[in-house]
């Protein structure tokens, strides 16, 4: 049996204010026609399908067309739902899908397959949908539920108790966050604010193929167990990660093979860092003109419209930031002591701007023009 890999679609995500509609059209078109060139059997889709508990219509239409096109390319169709899914809104119309296209949302049916029939026998594929402790402890009286870790590993078991009835090969579908991810591996957004909760990797002895979904970057935790990371780019940090999905071959004893399929980039991401006058004008940055872009400008004081200056040139730049090099160690000395040591006018103009730009007085040229400016005043204030 051949099984493509894949996760982590988020359909209806945008990127810094932009829609990624189109794009991951283009994508899961290319995943589709890989699963006619691979004559692949059946496609699992590993949770966050979504990108949010209530989708646009266009989100849904997405997903019927691509599961249409996986469904129409010859393979079957698994699908779990992750943590940005609502397992409900993904699974309300599980019954009114075509023959071979799964939609696997209930955790009370952990322990039953789908299993699907090759030349060797039965393979069951187990859908484990995210787990959320506080909601599915109910479903196990008696178990100690208090962590995603937990769940998994009461889900787990599950699985094993069935597949020792039932015996042949076996995969499993699940989101979590599993023990061995690197820690630069693209990581979803509620692991990056903290919400850790790792699931050991001995929790999934004894299945022949894990595929698991919530890790945004390619993963191979063992022969076994990987991540195949969204199909495609949603944060700069995830610029230099491969996108595709992992071709599974399984024979009469189990895995037999793994192999990384790439997915097409719509449109390449880059951060440039440098001056911002040098960034608009170097001739080194025509080759990513058309590229996404994220900017880090590094003149020591912020420059006036800076966004709209490097749209003229970067019609993709997504992002601006501020990024001074060699700003000035803290002193320790607060806005407010400074100004009590200003003799003058002009020294706490000058603490002023030194405050808010980090450091940085004024220039010779502007201490000319302040001079001019207070000389001026004072000049009034005499007069009067």
């Amino acid at each position: 049996m051949r099984i493509l890999h894949t996760s982590d679609w988020h359909i209806g995500r945008s990127f810094h204010g932009h829609s990624t509609l189109d794009a991951l059209r283009g994508v899961l078109d290319a995943l589709i026609a890989q699963v006619h060139e691979h004559d692949v059997d059946l496609v699992v889709v590993a949770g966050d399908v979504f990108d949010s508990a209530a989708p646009a219509a266009d989100c849904y239409r997405l997903l019927t067309d691509a599961l249409r096109g996986i469904s129409d390319a010859g393979a079957r169709v698994i699908v779990t739902s992750g943590n940005h899914d609502s397992a409900a809104r993904l699974g309300f119309q599980a019954g009114l899908l075509r023959d071979g296209i799964h939609v696997l949302t209930d955790p009370a049916a952990i322990g039953t397959p789908v299993t699907i029939d090759d030349e060797h026998g039965p393979v069951h594929v187990y859908g484990v949908p995210f787990l959320e402790p506080s909601l599915v402890r109910h479903l196990w009286p008696g178990v100690e539920v208090r962590s995603q870790a937990q769940a998994l590993d009461q889900a787990l078991g599950l699985i094993r108790a069935d597949l020792a009835d039932r015996g042949g090969r076996s995969v499993a579908i699940a989101h979590c966050f599993a023990a061995g991810v690197e820690p630069t591996s693209g990581l979803e957004r509620d692991i990056q604010q903290g919400g850790l909760d790792v699931v050991p990797l001995a929790a999934f002895d004894g299945i022949d193929y894990v595929a698991l979904g919530h890790i945004h970057g390619r993963q191979r935790l063992s022969d076994a167990v990987r991540y195949a990371g969204a199909p495609l780019h949603y944060s700069f940090g995830e610029a230099d990660k491969p996108r595709g999905s992992w071709l599974v071959d399984l024979d009469a004893a189990g895995l037999a093979a793994v192999t990384w399929l790439d997915l097409p980039v719509p449109r390449r991401l880059v951060t440039l860092r440098g001056r911002l006058d040098d960034l608009l004008t170097a001739p080194a940055h025509a080759e990513i003109e058309d590229a996404w872009v994220c900017v880090q400008y590094t003149d020591p004081t912020p420059q006036s419209d800076p966004m709209r200056r490097l749209l003229s040139r970067f019609p993709y730049c997504a992002t601006v930031m501020h990024t001074p090099e060699g700003a000035r160690a803290d002193d320790g000395s607060t806005y407010a002591r400074r100004v009590r040591a200003a003799r003058n006018d002009r020294e706490l103009i000058d603490a002023f701007l030194a405050h808010v730009r980090d450091g940085e007085g004024a220039t010779e040229r502007e201490r000319e023009i302040i001079a001019e400016v207070v000389d001026e005043r004072v000049a009034a204030e005499v007069s009067a």
